[in-house]
């Protein structure tokens, strides 16, 4: 039998080769034929998306919340009374220590720089992982997680994507993956998330910790330091020890079709981030970044190297710089890859899926040779996987750290605003900034926080 083409493969299946999910059936061997009755879940992190993340969790009809954990007591209330029977608990630790045997999954929903170690203690643990985004926090922790996937193939991984849920995003990687636009050229990626500025001239003064929130577990792996008035439940984004601002946090949203449209991207070459001010204490706004791939010997590329653009704070590229007419885009969350034979731009909801070539455009919806998109439940598609179920699973940690990784590299290098930082994936380090290296690249963590080794 002939090999697939990449074309034949997505029209004759609706799945992008991207999507990165291994096959149902090797999920299904590796846990035994099947997987168990019911998934057990603990949820870390209980408000927020959180809460977005149970409710979804509680409708599958094979699911069941049955522990919860949070740091603090005013955002446990209201998740407790609606799981009467869950077990609750403020540190995740102890947890995993005493009561693994009573849950199978784990569902991770807390400010960026704990999602590490919660998801590498799970899955030391075998249990399934579903991790709200982005992945994780360091760059570092991309490679810890990586080898983790790699010890624990039959663990069933999901990342808060679930905006691949809507069709126009599955079938923009469709069309690019059929090479119906040609060689791709570079990809222009905007959102109009402004997080990262600073809201306040200067850092707030310490202020007495809230009643009911253990702040020495809330900073966890983070160096220790006092409790400053709005850091939670929200502002932490801002912060550079807590968040990733709004390059890290829309990421996964932004940059995920370009990396299920092309396996060839692997890891950058490269990085240069723009920006009016370097960060400090918090993130920067207005950064411009650009993240350069190596392509060469790609026929899926016009070029020898690939350059991703991708901005926050609504810093949009005129239509008419990709020859588009029109005053305005139909949103400020946009990813455009322009290719030889057209431009292809989608919306971060999928509802506008517009196809420019020779200054026509073309509805996404009638490109030829598009398959069929049926809906899927992002988060009971996870939960099918753990059972060991068929089921569409778009973003799983492989796919995550590929997608996390230029967004993490972008982030940190607005520390060094306009500095070209050449990035070296095998060995974690610039290979032209020792500085950058040894400040932005990895964490020291705080006794007792630190990630387990898995793998």
């Amino acid at each position: 039998m002939p090999d697939l083409t990449r074309r034949d493969f997505v029209k004759t299946t609706g799945l992008a080769l991207g999507a990165g999910a291994l096959p149902v059936s090797a999920v299904a061997a590796q846990q035994g034929g099947g997987g168990p009755r019911e998934l057990r879940v603990v949820q870390i992190g209980v408000q927020g998306m959180g809460g977005v993340d149970r409710k979804q969790i509680e409708e599958h009809p094979r699911a069941r919340i049955v522990g919860l954990v949070d740091v603090d007591d005013r955002r446990m209330e209201g998740a407790k009374r609606e799981h009467l029977d869950a077990f609750t608990a403020k540190d995740y630790r102890q947890v995993f220590a005493d009561r693994a045997d009573e849950f199978d999954a784990v569902v991770v929903s807390t400010p960026d720089h704990q999602h590490a170690p919660m998801l590498l203690a799970a899955l030391a643990h075998d249990k399934h992982c579903y991790g709200q985004k982005p992945l994780v926090q360091q760059v570092e922790e991309l490679a810890m997680v990586e080898r983790a996937i790699a010890a624990k193939p039959g663990l069933a991984t999901q990342t808060g994507n679930q905006r691949m849920m809507e069709r126009g995003r599955r079938a923009a990687v469709s069309i690019l993956r059929q090479g119906q636009l040609g060689p791709a050229r570079s990809a222009h990626v905007w959102t109009g998330s402004v997080q990262g500025r600073a809201y306040r001239p200067r850092v707030a003064d310490p202020s007495p910790v809230p009643a009911g929130l253990d702040w020495d577990l809330w900073l966890g792996p983070a160096e220790e330091a006092p409790y400053r008035d709005r850091i939670t439940p929200a502002e932490w984004r801002n912060w550079w020890d807590y968040g990733t601002a709004g390059l890290g946090d829309w990421g996964v949203h932004m940059l995920d079709i370009i990396f299920f449209s092309y396996d060839e991207l692997t890891s950058p070459v490269s990085v240069m981030t723009h920006t009016p001010r370097a960060a400090n204490f918090y993130h920067t706004a207005h950064c411009q970044a650009t993240i350069t791939y190596d392509v060469s010997g790609s026929d899926m590329f016009a070029d020898d190297t690939f350059p991703i653009h991708y901005a926050d704070s609504r810093l949009a590229d005129p239509r008419a710089m990709h020859d588009m007419p029109g005053d305005r885009w139909p949103s400020d969350h946009m990813t455009l890859v322009c290719c030889e034979g057209g431009t292809l731009a989608v919306d971060v909801e999928g509802r506008n899926l517009e196809v420019w070539r020779n200054g026509e455009k073309t509805e996404g919806w009638r490109m030829p040779d598009l398959p069929e998109f049926a809906f899927f439940n992002h988060w009971h598609a996870w939960i099918d996987r753990c059972l060991g179920r068929e089921a569409e699973v778009w973003t799983p940690f492989e796919q995550a750290v590929r997608i996390t990784e230029p967004a993490l590299l972008a982030v940190k290098a607005s520390r060094f605003p306009g500095e070209e930082l050449r990035w070296d994936r095998a060995n974690l380090a610039f290979t032209n900034h020792q500085e950058a290296t040894d400040t932005v690249i990895r964490r020291a963590y705080r006794d007792g926080f630190a990630p387990p080794t898995v793998g």
